[in-house]
């Protein structure tokens, strides 16, 4: 009796062990990543957490008007001159992407990458997304543009190289507001004299859906002006803050933004070091501040598109 009594008791047991087992592994299963943080990978000039699917290729096209200092005269600078950006990324796994792009300004061709370190989760697991993201660029110009320029006078194809990197955090707070902060790092191998090669740059960026399809965006960028890793001894004609807002639709396999914002560079190491341009106002004076008026400001649009492979 005693024999059958330990039996049973240790089936019951194992059953039990059995059962809560599967309700634990049932719960990690159902504790999946958030839905869509974001409707695509940009949010106008920066990285998002949002990397497609495994063996999604997709296209990306970034279009930069003219500032609008002429105003009618080339309709708010969408008749003048351009920048464009043309891009192809694909997802080695669902969270890593690579990819490669070719910039109409300096003729910059960029190969990135993008990786998903840790994905916000449903039930508060994983209460945040953390992304890392870097690119290298090599200036497509004529050799004589790096020639006499900067402390070296020598060419050297590395003249050519730029690097940028970026640590990305941010939330889903809920279906509708999504927010993220991130910290950036810029070097160019060849500056002109008045330039630090390194740049340390900060950010806020976000996204307010009001419809399934539709959402507002914005950000803020500002490089920072650090005097214990400058290499002058004052700042001369630094990049200046980047600001941004943007309307959004978004389906499946496409994403449409059309934004304003001050910046004409389109990669993120070309803001973040050349965001200086200056506008005459009628003063006499330079104002080269997007709060001074329209006509620091420019138009542009990005197109997405999706292929499942």
């Amino acid at each position: 009796m005693k024999k059958i009594t330990i039996i049973i008791v240790s089936v019951v047991l194992s059953f039990s062990f059995a059962f809560t087992q599967e309700q634990e592994e049932a719960k990690k299963e159902k504790d999946k990543p958030v839905y869509e943080p974001f409707g695509s990978g940009l949010l106008i000039d920066n990285q998002t957490s949002q990397i497609p699917a495994a063996k999604t290729l997709e296209m990306v096209i970034q279009h930069r008007f003219s500032t609008m200092q002429n105003n009618f005269e080339d309709l708010f600078g969408i008749y003048g001159s351009a920048n464009i950006r043309m891009g192809f990324n694909y997802s080695i796994l669902n969270n890593l992407m690579v990819g490669y792009g070719l910039t109409k300004k300096n003729m910059y061709n960029d190969f990135q990458v993008k990786w998903n370190v840790l994905s916000q989760t449903r039930q508060n697991t994983i209460p945040v997304f953390v992304t890392l993201y870097g690119n290298m660029a090599i200036d497509g110009r004529d050799k004589t543009v790096f020639e006499g320029a900067g402390d070296d006078s020598a060419y050297n194809f590395s003249n050519r190289f730029s690097y940028f990197s970026h640590l990305i955090i941010g939330r889903k707070f809920n279906d509708w507001l999504s927010l993220q902060v991130n910290t950036s790092f810029t070097h160019y191998n060849k500056v002109s004299a008045i330039k630090d090669h390194d740049v340390v740059g900060i950010g806020f960026n976000g996204r307010i859906k009001f419809s399934p399809q539709s959402a507002i965006l914005f950000q803020y960028d500002m490089p920072l002006k650090i005097k214990n890793i400058s290499e002058h001894t004052s700042f001369i004609k630094p990049s200046l803050p980047n600001f941004a807002i943007g309307y959004e639709v978004c389906t499946s396999t496409h994403d449409f933004q059309i934004y304003i914002t001050t910046a004409d560079g389109i990669i993120p190491q070309d803001i973040y070091m050349y965001n200086d341009n200056t506008l005459e106002n009628s003063k006499g004076s330079a104002d080269n501040d997007w709060t001074h008026g329209v006509s620091a400001l420019r138009f542009g649009f990005t197109i997405t598109r999706l292929w499942g492979f």
